[in-house]
């Protein structure tokens, strides 16, 4: 399976081994892969710290006397320089204690017992810091690209500078050469106004007054410029807003005036409009929302867009065909042209969709204009080719906010609206207007994650996937991992385990994996009644592992089915078996009696693995798919996987290597003798047992 989050690589400050593991498994729950090592001294520490990148360092403080503690282990972080979030669990509530942690540059505390609050506290500073990193990243980019544009600039032949109140800061040699200037020197802080005739200086205040107030980019202005040499040129000059060393500042561009300003001026109109209805067309759309979405950041100015969708257009467009319907969308541009204001960015971003892009006004307002707009829309009739016709529209709103993503996710929003409105009860049609809510479009809750669940199994929304698994040794087996998705609201596929929240609820996950069981165990009897000795590897989950009645259930389906034991093979998680030793003994033991085998998968982030295996007797161990990860990018890990797999059949456990993505892997995996590997390099996970195991 290709996993949507990178592994986290987590140092433990902590006494205890198992409450160490216990955080291991906590995080693995919440649905991120995590490779832990547990921190054992100060030397133990600063060595981890030098040979290897962290995402994250969990501390314990307890009321014992600690050798080395978190106060010592923050400072060294601090010492040492190194970007790795510090989180404090705490045995109670001490606000003087957690003001000097957080002195000292700890991101948090939080009390040891509240797991819950931990896991978010963990997902907002792992996504802090991969924004810290991208922006390092960022800086780096941008530097390189700022020499790049020196370099650029210096070579152009266009006459450019950078004004600052008035001010030269920077000038090309193109510039110089054109108003007579032979060193950069003379020309700095000279006033922009010294280089225009008297005549033009007026003028020119005017102009920058205009575009100080509009920063509308490419405004031009026809003056009169003076050289050096007190020599006089008609010129042109645009102005764009611009950033030099960091600093706001205006670019100049000037160029000899000549007679194409005006053909140029209409030929960069005809490119921003859409041609049927000469409203504007959708790379002006996105070229404003882009700037309207930067000045949101920057001054947290209010804005929103709205996307109005033509109910029904496509059977419309069939009625009236082609010509019909192209005099219908242009009544329908001049309706909306009435309904909007002049500061409001009017355009057609396809055929059936259109964009409203209001500077400046909030989404409430927006929504009301929209809501009169949808009403003068239903009440108008269209006449076309003596035929009358009635249209109606679905509109979504956005709004812009200084946490708005980038413009074509800013545009989706508002498109996932506008299909909102038909989802709601006497809008099946169309015809209504729906403001993007983040939290009831994005989220679910943990309330309703079971409902949710529920209503996809009631709709036969859910969808066996099958991935082969292969024997590297070419011994011809027949392997596939089943796995279960569900198709949600939007028509997407997810994982319902997903959905369901860390700690549960138990039911359902009990649940789904009863019904991945019945589904694949059905499919399976049907594939091996062709002739096929097909086994089937079937995660469960831990709910399943700590179920007394699992296994008397599943003797029940086998026999319906009449289906050997051994065809099946069931897979635990490490962090679930880890968290329920006891229970996980007791499952295998019983899966064992009806000769299933059991695998254990995302093996290698616990802090001991090997320890697990002393209690738990499974059949197959699949390593964790971040070793495969990094087997291409660092030696220590090809060495460490080589150690694994010898140890793991040493001890009589085959071994699987999953998320194999490309054939540069396979030498590594075959040198250190690795039993299967899975992954897309193999094949993608399908609704059919169909892959060709005879080609191996």
């Amino acid at each position: 399976m290709q996993k949507k989050n990178s592994t986290v690589h987590l140092l433990i400050l902590d006494p205890s081994q198992n409450d160490a593991e216990a955080l291991v498994s906590l995080l693995r729950n919440s649905g991120r892969a995590t490779r832990a090592h547990r921190i054992t001294s100060e030397e133990d520490l600063e060595e981890a710290l030098k040979s290897a990148s962290w995402d994250l360092l969990l501390a314990r403080e307890t009321d014992q006397e600690e050798e080395f503690g978190p106060g010592q282990a923050l400072a060294m972080i601090r010492r040492m320089d190194k970007d790795v979030p510090f989180v404090l669990l705490t045995q109670s509530q001490d606000h003087d204690r957690t003001i000097q942690f957080l002195k000292a540059g700890a991101q948090d505390t939080v009390l040891s017992e509240h797991t819950d609050l931990l896991v978010l506290v963990v997902k907002r500073e792992l996504a802090a810091l991969e924004e810290r990193r991208k922006r390092r990243a960022l800086e780096s980019h941008l530097r390189e690209a700022e020499q790049r544009c020196r370099l650029l600039l210096e070579s152009s032949k266009d006459a450019i500078a950078y004004i600052n109140d008035g001010m030269h800061i920077y000038a090309n040699q193109s510039y110089m050469e054109f108003l007579g200037y032979d060193d950069i020197d003379d020309l700095i802080c000279v006033p922009i106004l010294d280089t225009l005739s008297p005549e033009s200086q007026g003028k020119y205040k005017e102009f920058m007054k205009s575009f100080a107030e509009t920063r509308k980019d490419g405004m031009t202005l026809n003056c009169v410029a003076r050289r050096s040499d007190d020599q006089e040129l008609s010129i042109t000059m645009s102005v764009s807003s611009a950033t030099y060393d960091s600093e706001p500042c205006t670019q100049l561009v000037l160029q000899p005036e000549h007679s194409d300003a005006e053909l140029e001026e209409k030929l960069r109109q005809i490119s921003s409009q859409d041609l049927l209805t000469g409203l504007y067309n959708r790379q002006h759309f996105m070229d404003q929302l882009g700037s309207v979405i930067t000045r949101a950041k920057e001054h947290n100015e209010s804005a929103a867009l709205a996307y109005i969708e033509l109910d029904n257009f496509m059977a419309i467009k069939g009625q009236l065909g082609i010509a019909g319907s192209d005099l219908l969308l242009g009544d329908l541009s001049a309706i909306l042209k009435a309904q909007t204001s002049e500061e409001m960015v009017l355009a057609r971003l396809s055929d059936e969709a259109f964009g409203i892009l209001a500077p400046g006004c909030e989404e409430k307002a927006l929504v009301e204009v929209c809501s009169k707009l949808c009403k003068t829309i239903e009440d108008h009739l269209f006449e076309i080719d003596g035929r009358t016709l009635q249209l109606t529209v679905s509109i979504g709103v956005a709004a812009i906010t200084e946490n708005a993503p980038k413009a074509p996710d800013l545009l989706g929003r508002g498109h996932t609206a506008a299909a909102e409105v038909r989802k709601l009860e006497g809008h099946e049609g169309g015809n209504g207007v729906v403001a993007y809510n983040p939290v009831e479009i994005e989220g679910l809750g943990e309330g309703n994650a079971t409902e949710t669940i529920q209503k996809a199994l009631d709709d036969d929304r859910f969808r066996m996937l099958y991935q082969a698994i292969i024997n590297l040794r070419g011994e011809g087996e027949e392997h596939y991992e089943a796995t279960v998705r569900m198709v949600d609201k939007d028509g997407e596929e997810v994982s319902p385990y997903d959905i369901l929240p860390p700690a549960g609820p138990s039911e359902m996950a009990v649940k789904i994996d009863r019904w991945v069981i019945l589904q694949t165990v059905k499919q399976l009897a049907t594939h091996r009644s062709r002739g096929h000795d097909t086994k089937l590897f079937l995660n469960v989950s831990a709910e399943t592992i700590q179920d007394k009645t699992f296994t008397s259930w599943l003797s029940v389906a086998l026999k319906a089915a009449r289906l050997p034991g051994d065809a099946l093979i069931f897979q635990m998680r490490e962090g679930d078996t880890t968290n329920h030793l006891k229970q996980a003994k007791e499952f295998v033991k019983s899966l064992h009696q009806l000769h299933c085998k059991v695998s254990l998968s995302q093996f290698g982030g616990a802090i001991n693995p090997f320890n697990t295996l002393k209690h738990v007797d499974v059949d197959y161990v699949k390593i964790d798919g971040s070793f495969t990860e990094e087997l291409q990018k660092k030696d220590e890990t090809k060495e460490q996987v080589k150690e694994m797999v010898k140890s793991l059949q040493e001890a009589g456990k085959l071994t699987i290597i999953p998320m194999v993505e490309n054939a540069m892997v396979l030498s590594t995996l075959w040198q250190a003798g690795v039993n299967y590997i899975q992954g897309y390099y193999v094949q993608a996970p399908v609704a059919e047992m169909n892959y060709d195991f005879g080609d191996q």
